[in-house]
């Protein structure tokens, strides 16, 4: 018995993803490290069955596509002090 609802389920993969990878990027300052926190996240909810739709397993890994694709290009290169 499923819990939320399909638009709920592909609106959260749309976006839950691709937010989290940000949010860790920002508290880790590494995009890499934040991916593998995601993925880690996001196998412990496969592993304990909260997903059961294989095209949603698409629509988590385009997000998560999107969100380190972001994470890395958001990064400011830092400002040379002129002295």
């Amino acid at each position: 018995m499923e819990t939320l609802s399909l638009s709920t389920q592909i609106i959260l993969a749309i976006f839950a993803p691709a937010l989290l990878v940000i949010l860790f990027t920002r508290i880790t300052f590494n995009p890499y490290v934040a991916l593998i926190l995601t993925v880690a996240l996001f196998a412990a909810s496969v592993q304990a069955g909260y997903t059961h739709r294989w095209w949603i397993y698409i629509l988590d890994a385009a997000s998560l596509t999107v969100g380190f694709w972001y994470s890395t290009k958001s990064k400011k290169p830092k400002k040379k002090s002129v002295s």
